[in-house]
């Protein structure tokens, strides 16, 4: 297929993208360019890509694909909680205006990165189906639930949306996020020597590797239309659900002589769920996630090792989203809108 992936210069893109292309796929990218420097690594290969806002795609952006994987979105709750209002612009009502644009164009397939997120402050007796009711805690979670209910009304015999609730993503991606809890802590572990945790540790929190999201996208984009058709998946696996408190405590078994600290009040984190992924497994057969969390947690120190990440280096806006944001804003590269600001091109990090 002909597939079109915004944000494909972002975390889960850079490892999305050559997957695609070893599946066969010719994809074209389209991304503003915003992480495009922010590497741990050597650059992966280029592909055609469009330098265009997300809030600017128009049906012409889109024609001559088969499938739209839309992963371009403010990315996390921090990032999110800048302005709550330019989230929803960017994370609902464009994603809203691009599925517009790529039925306009007769594109075949759409493909959304949505977020366990949505499901916010769940019980936690039991791990959440597809059907559970939505509690968002975050502007993040929020611009998921509306966004999908969006795409569900466009839905139609010739343009078939699918929503993949991702859980939480962590693993080792060339263009790396730090401020992911899983990376965050690994990269703690073997910087300083602490696993340091931000709340009680006893939330819990459903966990997928970044590979096994990739995958799951190159599955639902090759299943059947009528499996896909207008369908919400949690994309993980049923045992991937964890409390932070055990994350760290596998990061300490696996970067010896670390040890856990409890930093600020360490207060309960609101966001505190489990997901079942059995529906995926059930009806994607063709998606077979690989990895554990324990296995990731050892790639992460491999290739933190091995990339010589520094302490500097992690904590800088090269790695933390909400930074480099922030950086590109206070050199007048970026304006109130997150736009590039006259011919501004992505600077490195």
């Amino acid at each position: 297929m002909r597939v079109l992936v915004t944000g494909h210069e972002g975390y889960i893109g850079t490892v999305l993208v050559p997957l695609l292309q070893e599946a066969g796929h010719e994809v074209t990218g389209l991304d503003t360019g915003l992480f495009a420097p922010c590497l741990l690594g050597p650059a992966p290969a280029p592909v055609p890509t469009a330098r265009t806002d997300l809030r600017d795609v128009q049906a012409m952006d889109c024609q001559g694909h088969d499938a739209v994987i839309h992963l371009a979105a403010l990315s996390n709750d921090p990032v999110g909680n800048l302005d709550p209002e330019l989230t929803y612009d960017i994370n609902y009502r464009s994603t809203v205006a691009l599925a517009r644009a790529a039925r306009q164009a007769g594109v075949a397939r759409f493909l959304f990165s949505s977020s366990c997120s949505l499901y916010g402050a769940g019980p936690d007796d039991k791990p959440l189906t597809e059907s559970a009711g939505f509690a968002p805690v975050t502007a993040y979670g929020e611009s998921k639930i509306r966004a999908e209910r969006a795409l569900l009304e466009l839905a139609e015999e010739g343009f078939s949306p699918v929503f993949l609730r991702n859980a939480t993503a962590y693993g080792y991606s060339p263009r790396l996020r730090g401020d992911l809890v899983v990376n965050d802590l690994v990269a703690n572990a073997l910087l300083s020597g602490q696993v340091r945790l931000r709340s009680d540790g006893q939330a819990w929190r459903p966990l997928v590797h970044v590979a096994d999201i990739a995958a799951a996208f190159v599955a639902l984009l090759e299943v059947p239309r009528e499996r896909m058709h207008a369908t919400a998946y949690n994309v993980g696996q049923t045992t991937e659900n964890y409390r932070i408190i055990e994350v760290a405590q596998i990061v300490t078994d696996l970067v010896p002589g670390s040890e856990i600290v409890f930093s600020g009040d360490s207060a309960a984190d609101k966001r505190n769920y489990r997901v079942s992924c059995d529906l995926i497994a059930a009806q994607v057969p063709e998606f077979s996630p690989r990895w554990t969390l324990r296995d990731g947690v050892g790639q992460l120190v491999d290739a933190y090792r091995s990339h010589g990440l520094t302490r500097e280096a992690f904590d800088s806006e090269r790695y933390q989203r909400l930074r480099r944001i922030e950086a590109l804003r206070q050199a007048g590269q970026l304006d109130s809108r997150l736009r590039w600001v006259g011919n501004s091109e992505p600077a490195a990090a």
